[in-house]
């Protein structure tokens, strides 16, 4: 099960289009990947209990993006460096390992990339974007503590962090 499909390249657009959502069904990760990827668009697949809100995976999204335009990024494709960020890791497999979805679990939360309408209803998916929300057990298995900064704010704090982990 890869969660990357695709190399980034120069002729991709430096303003692509992120979507976070959460989805729910029996499709196969597979089958979920050549859904967008038939669109025209990519897509990361990631563990629902390993996302902190859009903005974690916004902004990890947009550091992957920015490091490759500037050279710095670590890995040979988009997708696995947003992996890397949303992550918060230094090591391709620590990130891989620590974002990929459950195989005994039915539920992702997708980073679309230039996809406008997913159309779920293709692959037998639902949305169900209650997977990107934050609850306090799941920020505290990541490690996030309550406090002045919203669990979220940490999240995306811990992103930028990442570009201190590539020195």
């Amino acid at each position: 099960m890869s969660m990357v499909r695709r190399l980034y390249s120069a002729s991709d657009s430096p303003d692509m289009e992120f979507k976070v959502i959460g989805m729910r069904g029996d499709a196969s990760f597979d089958t979920i990947v050549e859904h967008f990827t038939s669109m025209g668009g990519d897509v990361v697949l990631m563990n629902p209990d390993k996302v902190v809100g859009k903005d974690h995976i916004i902004s990890a999204a947009r550091h992957a993006e920015r490091s490759f335009s500037e050279g710095t990024n670590r890995s040979k494709t988009l997708l696995t460096e947003i992996i890397l960020y949303a992550a918060w890791e230094r090591q391709i497999s620590k990130a891989i390992d620590k974002m990929k979805p459950k195989k005994d679990r039915n539920e992702y939360v997708a980073l679309l990339i230039d996809i406008d309408d997913e159309k779920l209803d293709e692959i037998g998916m639902t949305r169900d974007d209650s997977l990107i929300e934050t609850t306090d057990e799941k920020a505290q298995r990541l490690g996030l503590i309550k406090g002045s900064l919203s669990y979220e704010d940490q999240a995306v704090e811990n992103v930028a962090m990442v570009e201190l982990l590539k020195v």
